[in-house]
């Protein structure tokens, strides 16, 4: 016990185990997967938000971001593969570290989760906006209703990002009733981001001029802490467009050869998917330029999504501007000629974009779920609707939550909200794997993080590295949110919890505490 009750590792492993897995996958299938979970909301928008914040030094912050990820997902691939259970990094945390600390994770896996829906909202949004209704119908929305005061790149006057608002609730609305996407669905989706950034780079390469590189990093490597700026600002926030590889992990209880396919599989998608998104944002920059905006006073670039940067986005001489976009990929064939390969790009996003926002909010409300089925929060959220079958109530109140947020706020302020949790997720993660070796050196482990000693710390110092690269405001909601949470959890959790009450979880169910006076 480190921090509090801590969950008994060996009821849980036990009913792991009752359910194992036909073993079917090999590495070809686990990297494609991975590369499908990889591909979502982040590349598509948030390159504007990269090169704003680093310039050129996009692509390294690519790379930055890359190996910090394949570090941490060897760490996610062994403790997934030991402890295939609902929960994530919450549930690892509450055998290994206690009640509290699990408690602290799951609360940062709530923000990862419900930001990152509202973001990739927002990036909707700006294709929907962009693409269907501009290019298509002719529609041009009001300023008042097609940004949130703070959106990046919107004019002046922006009050709510309604486009958004509906996504998010349209979505919330499919998971309450319980519309789950097929694997064939899922294919095809992640089929069409494939070729999309495919047919981008093939189209863009071409174009680069040599010319737009330069200053290759205008904000220099380290902005300085706080700042998000600089190549490993820029890190910091796209890092969001790798979110996604967990779920790789999480296969390996399924694939055949786990210790020689999983490693694969996980470091061989990251690696394409970050030599993916490097060509891309190559192409993205070199055909059309992608310096960021200055401060004339500080000589630094303005913060993504400020007001200022927002001014300066609606002067003409940044009509084309690629940090001005709200879509940036489809805005950057336009500008080079391929307007209606673009507005197709644009499409493209608008179908397959949806799904992340699907799979997010499920993310976020299956963690609220299995808290509230551990007594750290009230019995109420889990609760399953008598029809629809679906935890209807967290549900709803997770999918008001995100919209608020999308309504509100900008892409690149949602994403580093987003990413603080889940970087504080990840850490956790790597501590448990490390302790669980110390711990419980005989359990069954069907994949071994490789080089643990170097992997396990590497994680640990890369995840801190880019926090603290994280814009001041993101760390700032990173760590009200962890305080509101400790309220929550001393005021009503750590005296409701099952297991501070003494039911614990078997594999043949929950051992009720004896009745006192009773024989």
């Amino acid at each position: 016990m480190i921090f509090g009750r801590v969950k008994p590792l060996d009821a849980i492993l036990a009913t792991a185990e009752s359910k194992s897995l036909h073993r079917t996958l090999g590495w070809f299938q686990l990297m494609l997967f991975g590369i499908g979970c990889v591909i979502g909301g982040g590349i598509f928008v948030l390159t504007a938000v990269g090169a704003q914040k680093a310039g050129p030094g996009l692509m390294l912050a690519f790379a930055i971001a890359g190996a910090i990820c394949i570090v941490a997902a060897l760490c996610y691939a062994e403790i997934a593969a030991m402890i295939p259970v609902a929960g994530s990094a919450y549930t690892y945390s509450y055998t290994t570290l206690g009640e509290t600390v699990a408690w602290t994770v799951g609360w940062a896996l709530i923000l990862e989760y419900a930001v990152a829906a509202s973001a990739v909202s927002v990036s909707w949004s700006g294709y929907f906006s962009g693409t269907i209704l501009n290019q298509f119908l002719g529609i041009h929305l009001p300023a008042w209703a097609s940004a949130g005061p703070l959106a990046l790149g919107g004019a002046p006057g922006g009050l709510v990002n309604l486009p958004a608002v509906f996504i998010a609730l349209l979505m919330t609305w499919l998971l309450m009733v319980g519309t789950s996407e097929s694997a064939k669905v899922n294919a095809i989706l992640v089929g069409i981001k494939v070729i999309a950034l495919t047919v981008f780079s093939a189209l863009t390469l071409p174009k680069i001029d040599a010319a737009n590189y330069s200053p290759f990093l205008p904000a220099g490597v380290f902005g300085g802490i706080g700042s998000g700026v600089g190549a490993v600002g820029a890190a910091a926030t796209i890092f969001f467009a790798y979110v996604g590889f967990d779920a790789v992990s999480t296969a390996a209880e399924e694939t055949k050869n786990p210790q020689r396919n999983v490693p694969i599989g996980l470091i061989g998608s990251l690696l394409i998917c970050t030599v993916f998104y490097i060509v891309v944002s190559a192409g993205a920059i070199g055909a059309i330029g992608g310096q960021p905006i200055m401060s004339a006073i500080a000589g630094v670039p303005l913060e993504a999504g400020s007001p200022e940067l927002a001014r300066q986005c609606a002067l003409p001489q940044y009509h084309e501007a690629l940090v001005c976009s709200n879509e940036a990929l489809a805005h950057v064939l336009r500008v080079i000629g391929f307007g209606p390969i673009g507005n197709v790009l644009g499409i493209a996003a608008n179908v397959a974009l949806p799904s992340v926002i699907l799979i997010l909010l499920f993310g976020q409300t299956r963690i609220f779920f299995v808290m509230s089925r551990d007594g750290l929060l009230p019995a109420v959220l889990s609760r399953v609707h008598p029809k629809w079958k679906t935890p209807h109530v967290v549900t709803m109140m997770t999918g008001v939550a995100v919209a608020i947020a999308a309504a509100f706020l900008p892409v690149g302020q949602l994403a580093d909200w987003a990413n603080a949790g889940t970087l504080y997720a990840f850490m956790m993660v790597a501590i448990n794997v490390m302790m669980l070796r110390k711990s419980q050196p005989n359990a069954k482990r069907s994949f071994r993080t490789p080089a643990l000693w170097f992997v396990g710390p590497a994680t640990i110092v890369g995840c801190i590295f880019l926090f603290v690269n994280l814009p001041w405001q993101a760390m700032l909601v990173f760590f009200l949110w962890g305080a509101i949470g400790l309220g929550v959890y001393f005021a009503y959790g750590k005296g409701a919890s099952h297991l501070g009450r003494g039911i614990v979880e078997t594999p043949e169910g929950a051992i009720e505490p004896p009745v006192p006076g009773a024989h």
